[in-house]
């Protein structure tokens, strides 16, 4: 009956065991996928930082056309009747 128990035991021991290992490997699945995701938003955060920047340089420009666009100005229109 002793022997019974001890084996017992062990076979729980074994299931534990087992439970165990499962549990850590999947501890370090979800540690690699936080990892991966913390890459993937650093990733985006230097993706945001450069369409900010560009999209600054890109307003300056449009202003810089706008002022030099502004600079020209058109004759009027002659009429129909009149000599060129």
């Amino acid at each position: 009956e002793i022997v019974e128990g001890i084996e017992r035991v062990a076979h729980i021991i074994g299931e534990i065991h087992g439970s165990m290992a499962e549990q850590s490997t999947g501890i370090v699945q979800i540690n690699q996928a936080v990892v991966d995701m913390d890459r993937a938003t650093q990733q985006n955060a230097a993706l945001v930082e450069q369409s900010t920047a560009a999209s600054a340089v890109l307003n300056e420009q449009a202003h810089n056309l706008a002022h030099t666009v502004n600079m020209f100005t058109l004759a009027p229109e002659r009429g129909a009747g009149s000599a060129a």
